[in-house]
């Protein structure tokens, strides 16, 4: 067979690679969930589509017709998962080459770290210890305000102390989950979402389920503490594992010691802190 006529190029390459990088994160973002075994379904419509336009015609116009409307029939049925996929992208990708809001309107300024990790990873040594459950969203860069409006508006400085009483068992706000926006304890008694990740572990509790659910639709962190157990999960980006008090302390550290108060530079001249 000669395939001298075949020409690739570095625009084919490059094409080739984002494509394929492409379909890489569709699969991990819908890995494990029912909207996979739809995915493959609609691979093999188009695939069949494909094989018989020309030789099958009255099979190939219906599958044709099919596939006319599925692109919005995509666009229904994983609206979820595009919306997973849109966020998981813009959290992950543009802040890396510094595509952002705040880099327009904001500067960076010196300081204290805007989130209090110290007083967090306190709380959560000490509900560990006392098998008392918890659960804690840390905001980054996708709004939590849909959530917190589910629960109890609070508005204050991030305390262990506030932490370990909104979650004692006599209080009436320890069922949910509280939201932390910097160095504010911004709601508690929050609802999150559950995920239907059939593939999560059976001893998952509605906790984990919702910490994870969370982190499947945003880029927040979310900790969890086990009431059974006692034992400390971190849930990021549609997946949760255990770890102790010093891997957390780490991972908090590493996350937010560089987060720095952000101000005002262009619109506002007397250069306000927000």
């Amino acid at each position: 067979m000669n395939l001298a006529f075949i020409k690739i190029g570095v625009i084919d390459v490059i094409d080739i690679l984002l494509v394929a990088f492409l379909m890489y994160q569709i699969y991990m973002l819908i890995r494990g969930t029912i909207a996979s075994y739809i995915f493959i379904t609609i691979i093999t419509f188009y695939v069949v589509w494909l094989l018989v336009k020309d030789s099958m015609l009255l099979l190939g116009s219906i599958l044709g017709q099919i596939i006319g409307v599925g692109a919005i029939a995509i666009i229904v049925v994983f609206q979820p998962e595009l919306r997973r996929f849109l966020i998981m992208f813009s959290s992950r990708y543009l802040p890396r080459v510094g595509i952002s809001i705040d880099n327009l309107f904001y500067r960076a300024a010196s300081g204290t770290p805007v989130v209090n990790f110290n007083a967090i990873i306190k709380a959560c040594s000490n509900l560990s210890g006392e098998r008392t459950g918890a659960l804690i969203v840390l905001q980054r860069t996708s709004p939590m305000d849909a959530y917190s409006n589910t629960g109890e508006h609070i508005d204050a400085r991030t305390t262990s102390r506030l932490l370990e009483a909104i979650f004692n068992r006599t209080s009436p706000l320890h069922d949910g989950a509280v939201i932390i926006n910097r160095d504010k304890i911004q709601a508690a008694a929050c609802i999150l979402p559950l995920s239907d990740n059939y593939k999560l572990p059976e001893q998952f509790g509605l906790r984990h389920r919702a910490a994870v659910g969370l982190s499947e639709q945003t880029d927040a962190l979310v900790i969890v503490i086990s009431e059974e157990t006692g034992d400390i999960s971190l849930a990021e980006a549609g997946s949760a594992r255990k770890m102790d008090i010093k891997a957390l302390h780490s991972r908090l550290e590493r996350e937010f010691s560089n987060v720095r108060e952000k101000k005002f530079f262009i619109f506002d001249p007397v250069k306000r802190s927000i």
